[in-house]
C-alpha cells in the first residue's frame, strides 16, 4: 500500500473544500449563538471572539465557491492540492489562532496568523493564475445543472 496518500481523486479535493466550508459555517453559526448568549446575558462580546467569527464565515464562504471553482476551472494535479491544503489550513488556522492569541491568551501565537494568511494568498493567486492562464471547462462540472430561469 505504497503511496496510498498520494491517490487523493480530483473529487475528494472538491468535496474537502466544500465539507470544510459548511463545517465552518455551522461552527461559526454556534459562535454566534454563543455570542448571541453573552449579550442576553449583558456581557458584551469580546472584540478578538467577533474577529474570529467573522474570519470564520467569510473564509468557509470562499471555500463551498473554491470547491465549485477547482471543478469549473479544471485545477488539476499539484496545483489543485496546493490550493486545497493551503486554503483549508488557512480557513481554519487563522481565525482559531485569533481565538487561542486573544482569548486565551497565547500572545505568541499571533504571529503565526501572518503564515495562515499566507497560506491562503498563495491558494488565491494559484486560482488567479489558473483562472488566467486555463480554459474554462465548456461543460458544466459533473453533477450541476443549467439553472431553469
Amino acid at each position: 500500500m505504497s503511496g496510498a496518500g498520494n491517490h487523493l481523486t480530483e473529487g475528494t479535493m472538491s468535496r474537502i473544500l466544500k465539507t470544510s466550508g459548511f463545517l465552518g459555517l455551522a461552527t461559526m453559526m454556534v459562535v454566534g449563538l454563543y455570542q448571541n448568549m453573552l449579550l442576553a446575558g449583558g456581557t458584551a462580546v469580546p472584540s478578538w471572539m467577533v474577529g474570529g467569527h467573522a474570519h470564520l464565515g467569510v473564509l468557509s464562504i470562499l471555500a463551498i465557491v473554491m470547491g465549485f471553482a477547482v471543478d469549473a476551472l479544471g485545477v488539476v494535479g499539484r496545483v489543485r492540492q496546493a490550493v486545497t491544503g493551503l486554503y483549508v489550513v488557512g480557513q481554519w488556522a487563522l481565525p482559531v489562532t485569533v481565538w487561542v492569541a486573544a482569548g486565551v491568551p497565547v500572545p505568541a501565537l499571533h504571529p503565526t496568523a501572518f503564515l495562515w494568511g499566507l497560506c491562503l494568498i498563495v491558494a488565491m493567486l494559484l486560482m488567479a493564475w489558473q483562472a488566467w492562464t486555463a480554459e474554462a471547462a465548456d461543460t458544466p462540472p459533473q453533477g450541476a445543472m443549467p439553472a431553469d430561469d
